[in-house]
């Protein structure tokens, strides 16, 4: 049975995802870059960049297992790009490049309807307009079987926590600490929707937690 998995999302110790004043010179907002080294050192991340080298270990240990029997993707708007409200033109089609590293269907969250944008490497961009429900419905399907990652960002995450749709979340802790931007888990409480940690490794670049749901919570 596929699940739905967050997975690699970085968080400083005092609980953002995000820092402040995302934009299109500071996509993870100011700071945010600073969440994301345990995983730019990685081997995985050097192969996704098509470089060689790259650190092994935990930290690469996990940055793969976020990769592993993933079939689709879902995103919110921001995560996708810095453009707000309606789409100017056909122009912006991700941070990624032609050779996005999903290699997937990626579901964006969205308020404006857009065409399907069909990429390199078989990752074709989706824009969803009536909600996360359908969005998760539309992954399922594509997914074959496979696990559905709801890659971010933060609102997104929470939107889809508070419903009680995630299976299981990799948080990745890094010694940053922001002091603003997007919280989290900020007035969610894991315990009541049913969460429970089940894994916890600590490396010198970050702390690796797994929250997985127990079977009997609803």
């Amino acid at each position: 049975m596929s699940k739905v998995r967050v997975q690699g999302f970085s968080l400083s110790i005092d609980g953002y995802g995000a820092g402040p004043n995302q934009d299109l010179k500071n996509p993870l907002g100011v700071g945010g870059f600073g969440l994301h080294t345990w995983l730019v050192e990685t081997q995985t991340f050097h192969k996704m960049l098509g470089k060689e080298g790259g650190a092994t270990g935990i930290d690469d240990d996990f940055a793969r297992r976020g990769f592993e029997n993933i079939g689709a993707e879902i995103l919110g708007r921001n995560m996708f790009g810095p453009i707000r409200g309606p789409w100017p033109d056909d122009e912006w089609k991700g941070w990624w490049g032609h050779n996005p590293p999903f290699h997937c269907d990626v579901f964006v969250l969205t308020h404006h309807a857009r065409p399907s944008i069909k990429m390199e490497g078989g990752t074709t961009f989706h824009f969803v307009t009536d909600g996360i429900h359908s969005a998760l419905e539309q992954a399922k399907a594509a997914a074959n079987d496979k696990d559905i990652r709801i890659g971010g960002g933060v609102e997104t995450i929470r939107q889809y926590l508070q419903e009680g749709l995630i299976d299981e979340m990799h948080l990745a802790i890094s010694p940053v600490l922001l002091g603003s931007g997007e919280h989290l888990l900020s007035g969610i409480d894991l315990v009541a929707l049913g969460y429970e940690r089940i894994e916890h490794v600590p490396t010198s670049q970050a702390t690796h937690v797994v929250i997985s749901k127990h079977p009997s919570a609803p």
